[in-house]
């Protein structure tokens, strides 16, 4: 097991790669605890919770909405829970996010923690302090940041995902790597059947790196105002894309970073090998990389991102590989090269 630390400004959290949900008593206090999960989840691994009361949501990011979010405060009202109360969200990145805002917000906020159930969620979702839902079809429109007490990130919980949410997650490790980590780049070429076929070293090995760059970079900077934006790579396509099609976070976010690698190249930035390079990894991780959409359902896709400032938003582009730069550009620069590559 390894351990991460990010000392928010509400508190210590503690990442704990390689912990087991069946450990997860040990984090908790002494207070009143409640769960909450997903209806997969529940069933699967239901037995391994402590017996404490559960609340289960639906699965799928149709169910990541503001009536979810005032469900589980009904839920908590029901159960009596107070300011004293701790939450826990046992699940994937959509769990996470919502346990993480209704504990954020109920009676003005409570303790709450992670157990993190898939690969996209322990490398991404669940480590940071992001915490919100989507507003109709604009992804994490309304949340807060507010860091968990613990983040449990038991790889054995992998075992049991589709081979597509394995996918979905190497979206977010191949990030990490372009943006901060040419040697994990390496490594994951270098790895990439072995990762494909969850071997235990090499997903430890990747989640731990994963949660190591992602950790580092909030602890500069929590809320999103400097460095932490470089873990934007690839998603302001990437959620137009997921608006789009629908498609799964880490499938859009393959399709984004794509386009940004071109972006990058465009500007004389990343050299056209990297992009090569990029493009492979990727597909030989079974995620898209064809951008095969209508320029105007990008663009008009793209209106609500939320690192726009007025007519300018911040786009993360790679220098090479291992290195990112944020630099603020106006949508019509971005929509133009939106014109330029897609159809």
């Amino acid at each position: 097991m390894e351990t991460f630390q990010v000392n928010g400004q509400l508190g210590l959290s503690s990442i704990y790669v390689g912990e087991s949900l069946k450990n997860v008593e040990k984090y908790l206090p002494s207070s009143q605890v409640i769960i909450v999960t997903d209806e997969n989840i529940k069933k699967i691994y239901g037995n391994d919770f402590p017996d404490v009361p559960v609340i289960t949501i639906g699965t799928g990011e149709g169910i990541k909405t503001l009536a979810t979010f005032e469900s589980i405060l009904k839920e908590l009202i029901h159960n009596s829970c107070d300011r004293s109360s701790f939450i826990v969200g046992i699940g994937g990145g959509i769990v996470c996010d919502i346990t993480g805002f209704a504990a954020s917000t109920f009676l003005r906020g409570v303790n709450f923690g992670f157990v993190s159930t898939s690969l996209l969620s322990q490398v991404d979702a669940s480590v940071g302090g992001k915490n919100g839902v989507n507003l109709d079809s604009y992804k994490n429109m309304v949340g807060v940041f507010n860091q968990p007490e613990f983040v449990i990130c038991d790889i054995d919980l992998l075992q049991t995902l589709p081979k597509k949410e394995i996918s979905n997650g190497f979206a977010e490790i191949v990030k990490h790597a372009l943006i901060l980590d040419t040697d994990m780049f390496n490594f994951i070429e270098n790895n990439k059947q072995k990762a494909l076929d969850l071997d235990s070293d090499t997903i430890f090995r990747l989640v731990a790196d994963s949660v190591k760059i992602k950790s580092q970079v909030v602890q500069q900077d929590e809320k999103e105002s400097g460095e932490r934006r470089k873990l934007n790579f690839g998603h302001t396509i990437g959620h137009a894309i997921e608006k789009i099609e629908k498609a799964g976070h880490g499938s859009a976010v393959s399709m984004g970073m794509m386009a940004a690698a071109r972006f990058s190249q465009s500007r004389h930035l990343i050299i056209k090998e990297d992009v090569v390079r990029i493009q492979s990894l990727l597909n030989d991780l079974n995620l898209p990389t064809t951008l095969d959409y209508y320029a105007k359902d990008i663009i008009n896709a793209a209106k609500k991102d939320k690192k726009k400032q007025g007519k300018d938003l911040y786009y993360v582009f790679l220098e090479r590989i291992g290195k990112a730069r944020v630099e603020k550009i106006s949508f019509n620069e971005m929509n133009t090269f939106i014109s330029s590559l897609f159809k």
